[in-house]
């Protein structure tokens, strides 16, 4: 009863074109992002800040690039990984060789380098696409994988093959503790997540849709597909990278090249699938899927191990992993191919049309 139109007039083209249409929709977001700031660092302890929340805003920001290239401009792509490790390494570089250089600006500047990288191999989109395009990009992930194991220059001649950073420093801010972690990875996400919400509903957006739907009939009502497909490679590409910075500098420290290896590329675009393609919601859904799933499992393992007083292994949490993230995907691409948030849109739907049948 509280959540219907009726009696919610727009008199106005901006109150008519609102991300938000129905007020309820618009105090609820607000109500979250509120608790996420206020909220949750009065409640929640180390262990979920390190486990939980701070990789959930991190990948929640990754998946976002995928879905803008994926489920938005219909490219697909296996390289996710690879713009991860560009705009960690871009940044790092950043960081280290230029004085003074403040660590958000380095981060930033590590994102432009990703959309730069993510123009020049997004560049076989203009001719191939599908199963070939995949192969494209995979050649990416491999190339920049060898790039910064053997190269040394992009991890400043470590000896060892990783590279670290010290506390992030913002305006006098020290980041170092989880809660400050957290809160900077949340003001990240809640500004591009804003921006990402409007580039799609914007012409730009428009064109990308209009690619992915049919780009013989946009390229005949004038769309530009090198203009649509390379700008949704950038933005994908710079999304990505500030993403792998934040998980270079903010959640892990200290990283060798394995950590943006094709697996994080294949998680990346399981967070999609199973979160749901082109949904800007369906990025935090797939990636609070993608992060909480394992924990709940290893968790399950080991009371139904205590019960039957066998020992689980580790090997056997991440094999029973791998097999339940494959036939989630089987699942939803049959049952639901867009994902959870279609799921969550049907509720919505239907609340706002209960006790009504149609």
């Amino acid at each position: 009863m509280f959540y219907r139109e009726n009696g919610q007039f727009k008199t106005t083209y901006q109150s008519d074109q609102q991300i938000f249409a129905i007020p309820q929709d618009r105090w609820a977001i607000l109500a979250i992002i509120a608790f996420a700031f206020i909220g949750i660092p009065l409640l929640v302890d180390e262990y979920l800040f390190r486990a939980i929340l701070i990789p959930f805003l991190i990948l929640s920001l990754a998946a976002l690039g995928v879905n803008i290239l994926v489920g938005y401009c219909g490219q697909i792509t296996l390289g996710a990984g690879a713009s991860m490790a560009v705009g960690a390494y871009a940044a790092y570089n950043f960081l280290i060789r230029i004085n003074g250089m403040p660590a958000l600006a380095a981060i930033l500047l590590g994102g432009l380098v990703a959309a730069v990288a993510g123009i020049v191999f997004g560049a076989p989109s203009l001719r191939v696409r599908g199963l070939y395009l995949a192969v494209a990009t995979l050649a990416a992930q491999f190339f920049w994988d060898w790039a910064f194991l053997r190269i040394k220059w992009f991890t400043n001649n470590a000896s060892s093959g990783s590279v670290s950073i010290a506390d992030i420093n913002l305006l006098g801010w020290t980041i170092s503790s989880p809660t400050d972690k957290y809160l900077f990875c949340l003001g990240i996400l809640v500004v591009f997540s804003l921006a990402a919400k409007n580039l799609v509903r914007g012409s730009i957006g428009r064109q990308w849709m209009a690619i992915r739907d049919m780009d013989v009939a946009a390229t005949v009502i004038g769309i530009r597909p090198m203009y649509a497909k390379l700008s949704a490679f950038a933005v994908s590409s710079f999304y990505i990278g500030v993403a792998g910075a934040l998980w270079g500098f903010v959640h892990l420290g200290s990283w060798e090249p394995a950590a943006f290896s094709i697996d994080r590329s294949f998680q990346l675009l399981f967070m999609v699938i199973i979160g749901g393609m082109g949904a800007i919601a369906g990025s935090f859904f797939g990636a609070a899927f993608i992060v909480i799933l394992p924990i709940f499992l290893n968790q399950m393992l080991a009371l139904v191990g205590g019960w039957f007083g066998v020992e689980v292994s580790i090997a056997l949490v991440s094999h029973v992993e791998i097999m339940v993230f494959g036939a989630l995907i089987v699942f939803f691409l049959i049952v639901e191919p867009h994902g959870i948030a279609r799921l969550w849109s049907t509720g919505r739907e239907k609340l706002r049309l209960w006790p009504f049948p149609h």
